[in-house]
């Protein structure tokens, strides 16, 4: 597995602690929540691509069979948020160590409460695997508005190490 960038300037690490408080994810109205395929790849891709526009994925040709090679990474616990016009609204891309790798919502599609359920959903996906906690990093003066929703979701900073 290669190593994970380093953190950035402003990055912080988040965790969520699972227990039995966990709430149901409530999909807005016109969105459904469905498992990855991987015909669902370069959609994801382009998402991402979209949502980040940072240049760090790389082209698809390259992002994918990295992606889909790493150990870490199961398509089970890749998350799809499909609007009522079958189009990609948002994802949750998380490794097998309760890791959200990537949460992507698309600029058309925010501000409907995508993201907060598509954390519940991850919560709740990795309680029910066994994890007692489920950890992401984010950007304090990039994601503004994603930490926030990060600790309305009762998220708080954890140290690098874990």
């Amino acid at each position: 597995m290669p190593e994970p960038r380093p953190p950035a300037p402003n990055d912080i690490r988040l965790r969520k602690i699972l227990d039995d408080t966990l709430a149901p994810p409530r999909w807005p109205e016109g969105f459904v929540m469905r498992g990855f395929e991987a015909a669902d790849a370069l959609a994801l891709h382009a998402l991402l691509t979209t949502v980040f526009d940072d240049g760090a994925d790389g082209p698809f040709d390259e992002w994918w069979p990295r992606i889909s090679s790493d150990a870490e990474f199961d398509p089970c616990l890749c998350f799809l948020v499909i609007d009522s016009k079958g189009r990609l609204a948002g994802a949750a891309l998380c490794w097998t160590r309760a890791f959200v790798k990537d949460l992507a919502v698309h600029p058309e599609a925010r501000g409907r409460g995508i993201a907060e359920a598509l954390m519940w959903h991850v919560f709740t996906a990795f309680h029910a695997r066994g994890a007692a906690h489920v950890d992401l990093k984010t950007n304090t003066v990039e994601n503004a508005a994603a930490v926030r929703l990060y600790e309305r979701l009762g998220m708080f900073e954890v140290d690098w190490a874990g």
